[in-house]
């Protein structure tokens, strides 16, 4: 235990995080890590690869993962927009590099290989752009003379066209609603409300027209016919679970799921440890979303306000996405469930906006009292 009489970095780290936030990033990592004993194996042993094989990596991931989480939660709230900047260059750059130069799956160019190891730079770059897309709308409501606004639009504009590039329409549709979000608490006018609004139905509209992958997505939910194997399955699994589910270790129907161990990780969860363990599932991810709020509610810095709430937007529109596929209430999308499902680059890029939400909500009682002054005088508060 750390006293709190003791002054340094690791101390100051210790009495200021948000303790609710680090255990609820941590308690979703053990899940994830336990539920990948379950969807795992069967995925291995059809690769003809050891049945642990997935378990084993999972767990590699975790380290650093953690080790990321914890090394930028100890940043600054000027030390967060700085990396964020970074991280948005140089994912950009590689979504760039994927669309000339990368690994073609499923008809997308969503990856790049250096050497055994496969990054998915979109995943990195969501934590990035909220957080840079926060900075300018907070510079514009400080300084309305600076086109904050403007720039944050150019910048979903570049975003969301290298998304359709790939193209990734989950992706798309995910950064379309955390920006929308943001935008929204940034105090956009109504015309900009409809105007905005109209654009993201012209651009589903485009998709379905233009895209055969994304008309066939959409065709299959509404009509039920056609290659629905996958979410057939998992409906299946769910239905197998029932309340309480199979035990550990006696799904049968997770077996024959391709994508059990990342997109539909949710289903097995819901055959061996029944739909009450989903349930509580679906609760840590809304408490950690309306803890999120709630913070975003009472904060004075604009910066910050729309960073936090942008992140747990992200991390909440994923989750329901990827339980909405599960449960046959949305098209398939390919989508992880944030920190439980399988994926390096998920996983990892997961933990940064986690260690943005920690480093972001640290308690730093002498700048409160500040801002709190600044804010009664009418003053704005400046982003640090």
């Amino acid at each position: 235990m750390v006293s709190r009489a003791e002054r340094g970095p690791v101390a100051d780290w210790f009495w200021t995080i948000d303790r609710f936030f680090l255990a609820t990033f941590i308690l979703l990592m053990g899940i994830g890590f336990m539920l990948s004993f379950a969807a795992s194996p069967a995925v291995a042993e059809r690769l003809n690869l050891d049945s642990f094989h997935f378990v084993k990596r999972h767990a590699m991931f975790l380290i650093p993962s953690i080790a990321v989480m914890i090394g930028i939660s100890f940043l600054s709230p000027r030390q967060v927009r700085r990396t964020a900047i970074i991280l948005l260059l140089v994912s950009l750059g590689m979504m760039v590099i994927a669309l000339f130069f990368g690994v073609e799956v499923k008809g997308s160019r969503r990856w790049v290989n250096f050497g055994s190891l496969s990054i998915q730079p979109s995943e990195f770059m969501k934590p990035a752009f909220v957080v840079v897309c926060a900075w300018l709308f907070s510079e514009h409501v400080r300084q309305p003379e600076i086109p904050g606004n403007l720039f944050a639009i150019l910048l979903f504009g570049v975003v969301g066209a290298l998304l359709v590039a790939q193209p990734d329409l989950g992706q798309t549709i995910l950064t379309t609603a955390v920006w929308g979000g943001m935008f929204f608490m940034a105090g956009m006018p109504w015309l900009w409300i409809i105007v905005l609004g109209g654009l993201a139905v012209g651009g589903l509209a485009g998709a379905y027209t233009l895209l055969p992958h994304v008309a066939g997505r959409i065709d299959r939910f509404m009509t039920g016919e056609g290659d629905t194997f996958q979410v057939d399955t998992a409906r299946e699994a769910i239905i197998r679970g029932d309340w309480f589910g199979q035990g550990p270790g006696e799904g049968i129907v997770k077996r024959i799921i391709p994508d059990s161990h990342t997109d539909f990780i949710f289903s097995v969860a819901a055959e061996e440890f029944g739909i009450v363990f989903c349930m509580i599932i679906v609760l840590i991810f809304a408490f950690l979303i309306m803890r999120g709020l709630s913070f975003a509610f009472r904060e004075r810095n604009d910066f910050v306000r729309f960073a936090v709430a942008g992140l747990v937007l992200q991390l909440g529109i994923q989750s329901i996405i990827n339980i909405g596929v599960n449960l046959e209430l949305m098209p398939a999308k390919g989508m992880t469930l944030p920190l439980i499902s399988y994926g390096g680059s998920s996983m990892v890029a997961v933990c940064i906006t986690a260690g943005f939400i920690l480093a972001l909500t640290r308690h730093r009682p002498e700048k409160r009292a500040v801002e709190r002054s600044l804010f009664r005088a009418g003053i704005a508060v400046p982003a640090e």
